[in-house]
């Protein structure tokens, strides 16, 4: 039965709501279920889903005194670093703090380089304030920064600033991308190819637009690596019903946490070219690379070092955030997109799109300046930036391995090393009568599971379900975030829990 946060059944309070509204004379909604927006009813979200509304509910039962098995509510659902416990970066909060609050100018506790990062920020701003409003496309010496970071990550290649777009995390221009993409009827309707297992961001944006999603499966066996045969039977199968004129790629992966090759990105630039298909890179994970051997490689500089008959041909959007990488400063919803041979019309109609939203989250651009703009050898914060950067990515990596080293032990899970990102997708053993009592209930085999780990142990980790996944398999989603002594704890809770799960329902 459906409950509300509070542990009503839904059924019953919108019952008494609709019977006071009928005894006030006003039970003619104009918005109901029937007359909605039937595309939004489509929208899904597995992150934010029924698994986490419960791990909400639970929490406020442990704060009432209801006696559980657990004392606290563990969240590995989300990449959500601060929320787990990592620090901030010093370096990055301190221009912020005086960007909010300039009398900090003043503060001899703050470093120069600070100081002087804060300032340049500030004359860019309207009033010399980041509560005014900025130009929609993102302010312009923010912009400038951004393109000669990516200068600086690609070895040189060219970056224009007019073809950056500041954005409210990568979600937000990832979805503005989609919206000028997507268009058509019937079997003309645009198809977008998204990899399977997919972050939900993709499929609720194309169940909201209305687009449809074209599934290709990425190899669990070969360490979930693109296979370029699988995307041709995808795309072949998909022009059967509809228009594919998208190709979304996400690098490193999530949930799979794959760092794809350069070979395997040069094939999938050569796929897009022959097929004639616009390019998404999903790459807000570039800083988190942590297997060995695994190097990260932007597509758009592959594209570019493929030479002229691809780089002045191949449409092109990737993308970064100020939420992952070792920052993790989520809150602040930071982010761009950098646009690869776009149409100018289309371009001016981009431009005209963003504008409906006045502009991106100013504290946001700001934070996203000092990340592609860090101090430099030589200044005052250098050291002690440097020092906590390889910190939070050398504690990821441990984690990494920890966590593929002890799921590995139990005879009824299997972990892909994780060679990216944050988090791992372990595959699971789910026995046939727990699938049966599952499916009895109306519910996918891995809810069910995740959902009887939540009960009993406290543990949120998203189904695998919510992500796609092969017919017949069975995974979930869980970050890595956690501090390593919580995240060991977590795990050895997790291995004992699914064998205990195996034995009660074989």
């Amino acid at each position: 039965m459906k409950r509300s946060l509070s542990g009503t059944p839904l059924a019953e309070r919108d019952g008494k709501v609709a019977r006071k509204m009928s005894e006030n004379g006003t039970c003619n909604r104009i918005l109901t279920l029937e007359s909605m927006n039937p595309c939004i009813q489509k929208v899904e979200y597995a992150v934010r889903g029924p698994i986490v509304i419960r791990a909400v509910e639970l929490e406020k039962e442990l704060q009432q005194g209801v006696k559980k098995p657990f004392t606290e509510v563990i969240k590995a659902n989300i990449g959500d670093a601060h929320a787990m416990g990592q620090k901030p970066i010093t370096f990055l909060r301190q221009v912020s703090a005086i960007c909010l609050y300039p009398e900090l100018m003043n503060d001899n506790k703050f470093p120069e380089d600070v100081k002087q990062k804060a300032a340049r920020i500030l004359q860019a701003c309207g009033g010399h304030s980041i509560g005014a409003y900025s130009a929609s496309q993102g302010i312009e010496v923010i912009r400038q920064d951004v393109a000669k970071y990516i200068e600086r990550r690609d070895g040189g290649i060219q970056s224009d600033p007019n073809n950056i777009y500041l954005s409210t995390g990568a979600s937000d221009s990832i979805v503005t991308m989609l919206k000028l993409l997507v268009s058509g009827q019937g079997k003309s309707r645009t198809g977008v190819l998204i990899p399977i297992p997919q972050y939900p961001l993709y499929s609720a944006a194309l169940a909201e637009l209305n687009a449809v999603q074209v599934n290709y499966y990425l190899d669990e066996e070969n360490c979930w690596a693109l296979d370029i045969n699988e995307l041709r039977r995808s795309l072949t199968e998909a022009r059967k019903h509809c228009d594919p004129k998208v190709l979304c790629i996400i690098n490193p992966g999530n949930p799979t946490g794959q760092v794809q090759s350069r070979k395997c990105i040069e094939d999938v630039i050569r796929f897009a070219a022959e097929e004639n298909l616009f390019l998404m890179a999903d790459e807000v994970y570039q800083d988190n690379v942590y297997a060995k051997g695994c190097t990260f490689h932007s597509f758009k500089k592959v594209l570019f070092e493929m030479g002229p008959k691809y780089s002045e041909t191949v449409e092109l959007a990737s993308f970064h955030s100020t939420s992952k990488g070792y920052m993790g400063e989520c809150g602040f919803r930071g982010g761009y997109m950098e646009v690869i041979n776009m149409d100018p019309a289309v371009k001016q109609q981009l431009t005209k799109l963003v504008s409906v939203r006045l502009c991106p989250p100013v504290p946001g651009q700001a934070l996203l300046d000092v990340i592609v703009n860090p101090p430099k050898p030589g200044e005052p914060s250098y050291k002690q930036f440097m020092a906590e950067k390889q910190a939070v990515l050398g504690n990821l990596a441990e984690k990494a391995r920890l966590t593929e080293e002890i799921l590995n032990q139990s005879p009824g899970i299997r972990c892909n090393p994780v060679q990216g990102a944050m988090y791992s997708f372990p595959r699971i053993h789910i026995p046939e009568k727990a699938i049966k009592l599952a499916q009895a209930e109306g519910q996918a085999p891995d809810m069910f599971f995740c959902m009887k780990l939540l009960e009993e142990t406290g543990i949120c980790v998203v189904p695998g379900s919510g992500f796609g996944q092969r017919e017949g398999t069975h995974h979930f989603r869980m970050t890595i975030l956690p501090p390593t002594d919580k995240l060991k704890s977590l795990l050895e809770r997790l291995k004992d829990f699914h064998q205990k799960f195996t034995e009660e329902y074989s």
